[in-house]
């Protein structure tokens, strides 16, 4: 670590991506008030404007780029933040790209861990052992097909879905934080052990996931929160962080 105290937490972010780098740092933020550790940000950006397979496939290509990049800072972690792009590369491909990302730090002379949101959704997932899952997407139908698929490989199943079929990344960034508490009331939640109210690290939820949960009396989990939950457990901190649902309540 560069300093026992202070961590840098490196993100690869989609160049249209404007809510990866609020949310994350907004969850370590409310940390620092309960714990004595301190966090800069710091990103690397790969081109992708709307979310398409194809735009999907050529931003992930790039990100062997950014993960250099951020080594050259020495980050202490580094999270790649685009869910669709790495479920869109095919079952089990976080694992794979973590593995790569992580190497291309070391070859650097600066290894550090990868979290990818798409493996962080999972581990979350398992953390809080849900078996059955409904999700919210901002995604076009085909792509949630994607995630769902995805994820039902990782041993959960997707019970219901709703998909708001918006390609353009920018217009999902600039969604209302607080819609996914209404949203959410659309989803058959009458089976399920948990709640993931943004497949997205784009679609803004932070604010919602709370209530949702609090409304429901399910764990209630995002692509943000679950990301930066695993980051905290690379870094081998303390996950207690009271407001953003049961993931970062510490018992996990």
């Amino acid at each position: 670590m560069s300093d026992a105290r202070s961590f840098r937490i490196g993100q690869i972010v989609p160049s249209s991506n404007t809510t990866m780098e609020t949310e994350i740092p907004a969850v370590f933020r409310s940390r620092e008030l309960r714990h004595p550790e301190r966090f800069t940000f710091h990103s690397s950006r790969m081109r992708m404007k709307h979310v398409t397979k194809d735009e999907l496939v050529r931003m992930d290509a790039d990100s062997d780029r950014c993960a250099l990049e951020l080594s050259d800072a020495r980050v202490d972690v580094l999270g790649y933040a685009c869910l669709v792009a790495i479920m869109s590369m095919g079952l089990g491909y976080h694992k794979v790209s973590e593995e790569r990302l992580h190497r291309r730090t070391a070859e650097n002379g600066g290894a550090a861990p990868v979290v990818s949101s798409a493996g962080a959704l999972v581990e979350g997932l398992h953390a809080l052992g849900a078996k059955k899952v409904a999700i919210l997407a901002p995604y076009m139908k085909p792509l949630t097909r994607l995630v769902i698929d995805y994820i039902e490989n990782e041993g959960i199943e997707v019970v219901d879905s709703i998909s708001l079929e918006i390609p353009d990344n920018l217009e999902v960034g600039r969604q209302d934080p607080k819609a996914p508490s209404e949203i959410t009331k659309r989803l058959d939640t009458s089976n399920v052990d948990a709640v993931v109210a943004s497949a997205c690290v784009q679609m803004p939820s932070l604010p919602s996931i709370q209530p949702i949960e609090d409304r429901l009396g399910l764990p209630v989990i995002s692509s943000s929160v679950a990301t930066t939950y695993a980051m905290m457990k690379r870094l081998g901190l303390a996950t207690d962080v009271p407001g953003y649902g049961a993931l970062l309540s510490g018992r996990y």
